[in-house]
C-alpha cells in the first residue's frame, strides 16, 4: 500500500551546484561547488503550485513540466508515496544552462524532498540513481548528491530492456583547491553542444585522456600542482570551441597563464581550479568581457530536513 503523506509535511532541500568532466573526464568526473538552489515541499491538500524566485524565474515553467516536480513525482513513486497536492517554491542562485549543473541539482531537489517526506525509504544509490536519470549521466547529479568530487560511471544493460545503472564513488578533495567561475551571459544547450562531437576519436587521442583523467583523480586528491596537466583534454573541448568561442578563448586566456581552466560540462562557463586566488587583474579584464566571476568553495553533500507548515 502506497504512503499517504500528511497534508502540512514540508520538506526544505539544499543542493550544491557542480562541474561536470573537470577536463579530460567526459562524462566521468564530477566536483560540488558552493553555489545552491533551496527547494520547499509542501504537501497540500489538492493541486500543484509551483513558485520560483531568482535564477530562471522569468523562464522556468510553472506547471508539472518543471524539472522539480517531474523529480518530486518520480521519487515519490519510487518510495511508494502518494501526495495529495503540492507546493513547491524554488529559490535558485544556481544560473540555468551555463555548465554548473543546475538541471542536476533540481533533479536531486525535487528526488531528495519526495525521500524526506516519505520518511527516507530510499538509500543514497537510489537517489543517485532516480536524479542521475533525468539527464542520463551521473556525473552532475553524483556531484550534488555527495558533494566533494565524485567518480561515476554508466553500467548499460546488454538486453536492451534494462535500464542503466548509474553509479558513483566519493573522492575526497585537496583543501587548497578553489574554484573561480567564469560565466558567459548566454546559454549553452547540452543537447546542442554535443552535437559537434565526433561519433569516433584516434586511439592517441582515447589514450592521452585516459591518462589525464587518471592524473586528475591524483591531483585533485593528493597533488594540487597537478591539476593543469590534469584538465587537459582532446576528446570533447577541441570540437566545442567552434561553437563557444568566448569559452574557448577564455580557457585558452587562462591556461597559457598557468590557470587550470576548462570547460564546465557543457559550457558556457569556464571553471578554473586553483590553490591560491586567481588575481584581481585577470577578474576585472574577465568582467570587461560581460563575463560574471564566482569565487566558490568546494562543496559538501545536499541537505535536507522535514517540518510541518
Amino acid at each position: 500500500m502506497p504512503i499517504d503523506l500528511q497534508v502540512g509535511l514540508k520538506a526544505s532541500v539544499t543542493v550544491p551546484g557542480s562541474s561536470a568532466n573537470l577536463g579530460p573526464g567526459f562524462d566521468t568526473l564530477g566536483l560540488a561547488l558552493g553555489i545552491y538552489d533551496t527547494v520547499e515541499v509542501e504537501v497540500t491538500e489538492s493541486g500543484l503550485e509551483v513558485v520560483i524566485f531568482g535564477e530562471g524565474a522569468d523562464e522556468l515553467p510553472r506547471d508539472s513540466s518543471h524539472l522539480v516536480v517531474k523529480a518530486i513525482r518520480e521519487g515519490l513513486r519510487a518510495a511508494n508515496a502518494h501526495a495529495p497536492g503540492l507546493k513547491v517554491t524554488c529559490t535558485n542562485a544556481i544560473p540555468q544552462s551555463r555548465g554548473l549543473g543546475s538541471s542536476a541539482a533540481a533533479a536531486v531537489a525535487g528526488v531528495v524532498a519526495a525521500n524526506t517526506l516519505a520518511g527516507q525509504p530510499l538509500d543514497t544509490e537510489a537517489v543517485v540513481q532516480l536524479s542521475s536519470a533525468f539527464e542520463g549521466h551521473p556525473d552532475n547529479a553524483a556531484a550534488s548528491v555527495l558533494g566533494g568530487a565524485v567518480v561515476s560511471w554508466t553500467d548499460v544493460p546488454v538486453d536492451g530492456v534494462t535500464q542503466p545503472a548509474y553509479r558513483a564513488v566519493g573522492v575526497d578533495v585537496h583543501p587548497s583547491i578553489r574554484a573561480t567561475a567564469l560565466v558567459p551571459d548566454f546559454h549553452a544547450s547540452t543537447h546542442a553542444v554535443r552535437q559537434v562531437l565526433p561519433s569516433h576519436v584516434t586511439h592517441t587521442d582515447a589514450r592521452f585522456n585516459v591518462s589525464r583523467t587518471a592524473v586528475m583523480t591524483v591531483a585533485i586528491q593528493h597533488h594540487p600542482e597537478l591539476l593543469w596537466e590534469g584538465t587537459r583534454d582532446r576528446l570533447h573541448q577541441p570540437y566545442r570551441a567552434d561553437v563557444l568561442p568566448v569559452t574557448a578563448e577564455w580557457v585558452n586566456h587562462m591556461r597559457n597563464r598557468g590557470y587550470a581552466a576548462y570547460l564546465s560540462g557543457a559550457g558556457p562557463t569556464v571553471m578554473v581550479l586553483s590553490t591560491e586566488p586567481v588575481p584581481d587583474k585577470i577578474l576585472s579584464s574577465a568582467r570587461e568581457a560581460e563575463l560574471r566571476v564566482l569565487d566558490l568553495d568546494i562543496a559538501g553533500a545536499v541537505t535536507a530536513t522535514l517540518s510541518r507548515a
